[in-house]
Formats: C-alpha cells, structure tokens, sequence
C-alpha cells in the first residue's frame, strides 16, 4: 500500500490519491455486495463506490475507481469536500479508506491454510482476490448488526439508512446531497421515539441508545477493541453491552475489526450457505458449522465470507455431505 503525494491536486477541496492494495485483490468482486447500497450514502455502482467520510470534524465524499488488475491492483481515490482539505485530513481519509476495502490484507495465507479443503479451494479459485470490506468505526459494525437481529437483511438495510438519513450529518458536494453516518453523541440524543420512526423495534431502539450514551459519557471506547490479541476478550467486552449477544458481537468483530478468528454459526443464511456447499443443502446447527469451520482454523470468518459471498453469485461448487462422516 503507497500513498501517492505526487497525485493531481486539483483544488483545495478536491484531491486525489492511489492506493495500491496488497495482491490478489478484486476491486469489483470486493464492492459487489455493495451495490444495492444508497447513492447518498455508500453504493458500488459497477464501477466506483462512493461513501461519506468523516474525519476531523469535517466531511469528505470519496469517490474509489480500481485502475489496476487483480494481480496489480491500484486504486484511485477522489476525496471532496465543502471545506478546505488539510494534509492531515487527508492521511486520516486515507487510512479509513484503506480499513473500508481491507487492503492491507494479505490473502494469500488464507488460500494456503485451506489448500486441504477441496470445495474452500474451488470456491477461493473461483473468487479470487475477494476482500471484505468494513465498517468505519466499530460503532457502525455495531450498529448494524443489532439492526439486523432477527429480521431479513433487505428489511435491516431499509431501517439502517433510514436512521442514517434522519440522524447523519449532510455533505454538498457539486449539488448534490450525501449523508455520513450519525455518530454516537447524535444517537444518544435521539429520542426513542424518532428512532421507532425509522421502523426499530422499540428495544432495538433501547439498546443503541444506550451504548450510544455510554460512548459519549466516555465509560465505552469501541475502538480500543482494536488494540485486543485475543478475540474471545473482544466477544466479552461487547457481550457486556445490553442487547448484544454472541451472534451480535462475532458479526461486529467481522464486520469492525477484521477479525477472521470468528464465525457467526448462528446466523440462519451463513448456516444456509455451509449447508448447501458441504452438506447437499441438508439443514445444520450452529455446532455442526462451527465443527465444519475447524478445517479453516483462525481464517474461519474469512472463510465463511466466501461462502457466503460464493451463494450470493451462485458459484457452483461440487459439495461434500460432512455429515455423513
């Protein structure tokens, strides 16, 4: 990864930059689970992703084009904003940047780790430079995922950006309106009923609240989680908050600090997903996913990505019934 001072800069509030993540890495394979996101909000429209950052105080629109190959991967960024963009603002831009596509990560380990595993070796062959991407902060992993506590994620994407579009500040850039993501101080002033407006469930709107205020009255730092070594003291920690539960912190740890160690076995469409490619679409538990998981050992939660991921585009895979061994 090189950050490109010598990039074009073309006024104050618009910059440019390249980021060189490290190979394989699928830009357009990667953003895909992306594209059915809100332009105002963060959307892969085929070709460029767009979302709202916020750094410094301010608010910056960046705008990521692939100009590289999966085995020369380069990315273009254009930050823009309605305020003046110091060089600070940009290294900090940058590095959310770099967190949200995951380019840092070295796959080529995971690819190695699974070469035992005909069907991950299949799928991974198929999926090449796949990199999840991530959430800004780890409240936002947080936030979501207790969105998405037992609903459809089709019903949890509308309430999310809903809340977004309520709560978040608003950027203007070229006429054109953008939305970042409510911080925790605008949540833990949100009433419980403007937030039922968005279509949360009472509780759901209890739980946000309150870790919301816990991180304003700075007895919660989220994102000292990410100095932990060990992700079960992660899971502890977040499990400690009212309404998060082992489903609810494994998809945050994923989602918030790239920790590939967990899989969240209880979720229905991940089990779904395994079930289809090693068990011939047989119906599994949560215990019979972990026991499959093992075989992927600390890149479980990358794995479970690809499987995922590998369903969502219909990737055919010759399956194997574990169960039956």
């Amino acid at each position: 990864m090189q950050l490109c001072d010598h990039m074009r800069k073309n006024e104050k509030t618009r910059l440019i930059r390249t980021v060189d993540p490290t190979l394989p890495y699928d830009f357009g394979l990667s953003s895909h689970i992306l594209a059915d996101g809100d332009p105002q909000i963060a959307r892969y429209d085929g070709s460029e992703y767009r979302q709202v950052l916020r750094v410094g105080g301010k608010l910056l629109l960046a705008s990521v084009v692939s100009t590289g190959s999966v085995e020369a991967p380069q990315l273009r960024v254009t930050f823009a904003s309605d305020r003046a963009l110091t060089n600070s603002d940009l290294i900090a831009a940058h590095r959310i940047i770099s967190s949200v596509f995951n380019v840092q990560l070295d796959v080529s380990p995971f690819y190695g780790a699974i070469r035992n595993d005909p069907i991950m070796v299949d799928l991974t062959g198929k999926l090449r430079g796949l990199k999840n991407p991530a959430t800004a902060t780890i409240f936002e992993a947080l936030f979501d995922s207790i969105v998405e506590q037992q609903i459809s994620l089709t019903v949890a994407h509308v309430l999310q950006r809903r809340v977004i579009k309520t709560f978040g500040d608003v950027l203007l850039v070229n006429g054109d309106q953008y939305y970042a993501f409510p911080t925790p101080e605008q949540l833990a002033l949100a009433s419980v009923e403007s937030l039922r407006r968005c279509g949360l469930s009472r509780r759901k709107t209890e739980y946000i609240t309150g870790i919301a205020q816990l991180i304003t009255a700075r007895k919660v730092d989220l994102e000292e989680l990410r100095q932990y070594s060990d992700v079960q003291d992660i899971l502890e920690h977040l499990c400690m908050l009212r309404g998060v539960g082992a489903w609810t912190a494994e998809l945050t740890a994923i989602r918030g600090l790239n920790r590939f160690d967990v899989i969240p076995a209880d979720d229905l469409g991940l089990r779904r997903w395994i079930a289809h490619y090693y068990c011939n679409d047989r119906r599994i538990t949560s215990a019979e996913a972990r026991d499959i998981a093992e075989r992927w050992g600390k890149w479980r939660g990358l794995a479970s990505y690809y499987v995922v991921v590998a369903g969502l585009l219909n990737i055919e895979a010759k399956a194997q019934d574990l169960t039956r061994l």
